[in-house]
């Protein structure tokens, strides 16, 4: 076990580990990014990126571990790359959300970043021929997207599918033509699919998709929501249903779910009560 200490400031938001496993991203509210190297079984600091205006809120590496993304409260998403040395450089930095940005995360096999933010809004990022980044679709209320701050978001795992989680009280599931997308047409649209609504009755803070299809929800309900595809073939397309629920699962709010990477079941969330929770789904119905 390491305790990694002495380099932030203030609150430590959130971390992500490089693909590789090697490199662990940590991001908070003193506005810079660490990147710590596991050095000889000690983990070094190696590298500390700076440029938000304020606190850094969520951070994402992509697919192949060459880019990183960072959003903050100063409303702008940065990427930069990775390069020899743990040295990074700033690639671009994407304004277009016009409030606190609360999570950015890269798709699983393309490098096309999405961010959620205060302003009600999901933004997809792509690269154009020339090497700029630029915000090639923004899913709002318009086009039935949500109507309060979105928190958080996750993909199935074949990356056709993203779940996104909401103050409004929902999740809403998306769709992309995956197979255009992979094919190397970073402009494939999402479309929004359907939306659950009536299982959390404060914020949902925290949504992910496993990779085995189940969709799990944490709230500032205190509870844990459960949702797998409704397989009733139902002509006007995919629908969700709620497999499983558990309330007061926690004692206060909840912020974060996240599924575990092993074959098993295993579940882990963390909450202002101060603890972090594993639960093993034993059965599917």
């Amino acid at each position: 076990m390491a305790v990694l200490e002495e380099t932030h400031t203030r609150t430590v938001r959130s971390c992500a580990w490089s693909p590789s496993g090697k490199l662990l991203a940590t991001v908070s509210f003193d506005a810079t990014t660490a990147i710590w190297e596991n050095i000889g079984g000690d983990f070094e600091c190696v590298s500390t990126l700076e440029g938000h205006e304020n606190e850094v809120k969520s951070v994402s590496w992509n697919a192949s571990g060459s880019l990183l993304a960072t959003c903050s409260r100063d409303k702008t998403v940065w990427i930069w790359e990775v390069m020899p040395g743990n040295e990074f450089e700033c690639a671009s930095v994407l304004q277009g959300h016009t409030q606190d940005v609360k999570m950015v995360k890269w798709h699983p096999s393309m490098d096309v970043l999405f961010s959620c933010s205060y302003d009600n809004t999901i933004k997809v990022w792509a690269e154009d021929g020339d090497g700029d980044w630029r915000c090639v679709q923004t899913l709002c209320e318009s086009n039935n997207g949500h109507t309060s701050t979105v928190w958080a978001l996750s993909f199935n795992a074949e990356g056709g599918k993203m779940v996104t989680c909401s103050d409004d009280l929902t999740l809403k599931i998306w769709e992309t033509d995956i197979e255009r997308m992979v094919s190397g047409d970073d402009h494939t649209p999402w479309s929004h699919i359907c939306t659950l609504s009536g299982f959390h009755d404060r914020t949902i803070f925290g949504v992910d998709w496993s990779r085995e299809g189940i969709i799990v929800s944490g709230a500032a309900d205190d509870a844990i929501r459960f949702f797998v595809e409704s397989k009733d073939g139902l002509v006007d397309g995919p629908s969700y249903r709620l497999l499983l629920k558990r309330e007061k699962a926690h004692d206060m709010d909840i912020n974060s779910v996240q599924w575990g990477p092993g074959e098993n079941r295993l579940l882990a969330s963390a909450s202002d009560d101060g603890t972090i929770k594993i639960w093993e789904l034993a059965t599917l119905r």
